[in-house]
């Protein structure tokens, strides 16, 4: 039987028993993925945002991290949203999975669109790029990532020395990502 985790926090918001039963139900549903003796960790973030219901599941199915999220005006139907999209993730990487391993099914061969004469091929890595890591802190890595004009900046931290990543968010705020081993 495999084992599931729910860390259930939130923000601007109460917790209520039944909204804590509802998630704990929803996420259970996704136990019919795993395999008997696989554990996996949900962290569900409930939060409200100038009368926006958000929903955030971060999951972590024996070392596969999958994200979703659900924005409504309803916080039962953005829990149903966030679970969804990570039920169409898993989905989606289980094929791509069983695809590697057993190659495409007969139906699944892909021909040539009419009048073209190339395939219809899923993303792929096109280019490697190679740099040294200079230690920094990160405020001087989000300068350097803003001279770049990039979204993203990967540094070596000069307090820990491990390597890190600044982000540009959505919202124009900055994020970080810390490595941990």
């Amino acid at each position: 039987m495999s084992t599931i985790r729910i860390n259930i926090s939130g923000k601007n918001l109460e917790i209520t028993q039944a909204l804590r039963g509802y998630v704990e139900k929803k996420v259970a549903k996704l136990e019919k993925y795993l395999n008997d003796n696989q554990t996996f960790s949900a962290e569900v973030m409930l939060r409200t945002e100038r009368g926006i219901h958000i929903a955030e599941v971060t999951m972590n199915l024996s070392g596969i991290m999958l994200r979703g999220e659900g924005k409504t005006g309803d916080m039962y139907t953005s829990i149903d949203a966030a679970v969804d999209r990570i039920e169409r993730q898993f989905n989606k990487y289980k094929s791509k999975l069983s695809r590697r391993i057993h190659g495409p099914k007969l139906g699944e061969m892909q021909a040539p669109a009419q009048g073209e004469g190339t395939d219809i091929q899923e993303p792929r890595i096109v280019r490697t790029k190679r740099f040294a890591l200079k230690p920094m802190d990160v405020e001087e890595a989000v300068m350097q990532m803003e001279l770049l004009g990039h979204d993203f900046f990967v540094f070596r931290d000069a307090d820990t020395g491990d390597v890190s990543v600044v982000y540009k968010r959505r919202d124009g705020n900055y994020g970080l990502i810390e490595s941990q081993f």
